[in-house]
């Protein structure tokens, strides 16, 4: 008997004179370009200090009007300064609601010993 006829073919092993193919699949990596669209929105909404909000949400959606025309670099620069006028907004919006807050309360705190001392002077209730 001749041993090929016995032992099975290796696999990954040529079988014969064919020529090997190779394919080669170009992947482009798409840049992520954050558009800060819901930021923008939410202080549209809730903290829209000196209408902040609303132009970065302005620039959020050139920032994604960009990105779909393929402008990446343009993408950016919208987005970036759309970021800053967020970070305005919400740093201003905190701080004036902080005041706000501060503000009420000793309010209420001056009327209240207002009152009292109104009270005290005309003896009371009547």
């Amino acid at each position: 008997m001749i041993k090929e006829e016995h032992d099975p073919p290796v696999m990954g092993a040529s079988q014969g004179p064919a020529p090997m193919a190779t394919t080669v699949i170009n992947i482009q990596t798409e840049t992520s370009v954050p558009d800060y669209i819901v930021w923008s929105l939410f202080n549209t909404v809730y903290m829209n200090w000196c209408c902040l909000g609303f132009v970065a949400f302005a620039y959020s959606v050139k920032s994604r009007d960009r990105k779909m025309v393929g402008d990446v670099i343009g993408a950016q620069t919208y987005a970036s300064t759309a970021k800053c006028l967020n970070i305005w907004a919400l740093v201003l919006g905190i701080l004036l609601t902080i005041i706000f807050i501060i503000l009420f309360f000793t309010g209420a705190l001056v009327f209240s010993v207002n009152i009292m001392h109104t009270m005290r002077q005309q003896g009371g209730y009547r």
